[in-house]
């Protein structure tokens, strides 16, 4: 009962405060918004279904408000069927990791718009981490170790940038037992309960609350992680009309300018939402290289 009340405020209260984006929007198309079809709203297997439409829910009824059709918010209950949504193209707005969002602008030409902003950074490291008493005091001691990674090999933080590290550190595949979890939290779970020796996972996923309400995170510690880089991305069709990605970007980066807004935004565990350009991500580039090839691991999807 909350929930409904929650979103009713937050979407109905700020609508008063950004129509020159609803008009916006409604301009750049000769269809009238009561006639246009529901964008989609993809959000990737960071957590389970449940957890992601709660978080996220508010932010899709306001962003209906604001566009003037309705947003339908979805996701996937693993990083594959996410992507498999990607390559069909069913996303028109779609937030993911940085390799989802470097492949699918290569392939298919998603246009970046924003990054997340999250206790206070809007950055995030690849890490490695493991339990303090186990022994492991650099990367080398995970030879023949069992590293679990979170989410499987398209997770940029807790695959793609974890096996970076393993590389920068003269492990490569083969130099150590590679498991998968279904995502990071759980890659974090599992090796603080002694079932991997190490896990792959962003340096933030630590101190989610999905963590901390199950596991004492003082016991883990990070091994070593990557530098800091631009956070987790949010992308648009490149056939989207300019004036409805602006208004998409614009509503959603003016969040934190209010107090309903704000609300929106905690209730996803962010703090703001930032304009972002697709250079920000050629960093992540670099590292995709090193670990799957100058193609960027494409020639493994097919």
């Amino acid at each position: 009962m909350k929930r409904r009340h929650f979103i009713k405020i937050t979407a109905g209260t700020l609508l008063g405060g950004l129509v020159s984006t609803n008009t916006a929007a409604a301009q750049g198309s000769k269809q009238t918004p009561g006639q246009l079809p529901p964008l989609v709203l993809g959000v990737f297997p960071r957590r389970n279904i449940k957890l992601t439409f709660r978080l996220f829910s508010p932010l899709a009824e306001h962003l209906s408000e604001m566009l003037g059709r309705r947003v339908k918010l979805t996701t996937s209950s693993n990083f594959r069927q996410f992507w498999q949504n990607v390559q069909s193209l069913r996303y028109d707005i779609v937030h993911f990791n940085q390799y989802h969002y470097i492949l699918a602008n290569q392939l298919y030409g998603y246009q970046v718009i924003l990054k997340n902003q999250e206790q206070g950074r809007a950055t995030i490291a690849g890490t490695l981490m493991v339990r303090k008493d186990s022994g492991i005091t650099q990367v080398g001691d995970l030879k023949n170790r069992t590293i679990l990674f979170g989410g499987g090999k398209m997770a940029m933080q807790s695959y793609v940038a974890a096996r970076w590290l393993l590389q920068q550190n003269g492990l490569h595949k083969g130099d150590y037992i590679e498991k998968i979890a279904l995502n990071p939290i759980n890659a974090i779970l599992s090796t603080y309960h002694k079932q991997a020796d190490a896990a792959g996972a962003g340096d933030v996923v630590l101190e989610l609350d999905a963590v901390t309400s199950q596991i004492d995170s003082s016991k883990m510690r990070i091994l070593a992680q990557t530098r800091q880089l631009p956070h987790l991305p949010w992308a648009v069709k490149h056939t989207m009309p300019e004036a409805e990605r602006l208004a998409i970007q614009q509503s959603l980066s003016r969040l934190s300018n209010s107090e309903q807004g704000l609300a929106i935004l905690q209730n996803a565990k962010l703090d703001a939402l930032l304009p972002a350009t697709d250079s920000d991500y050629d960093a992540h580039r670099t590292i995709i290289r090193d670990v799957y090839g100058a193609d960027y691991g494409i020639s493994q999807l097919k």
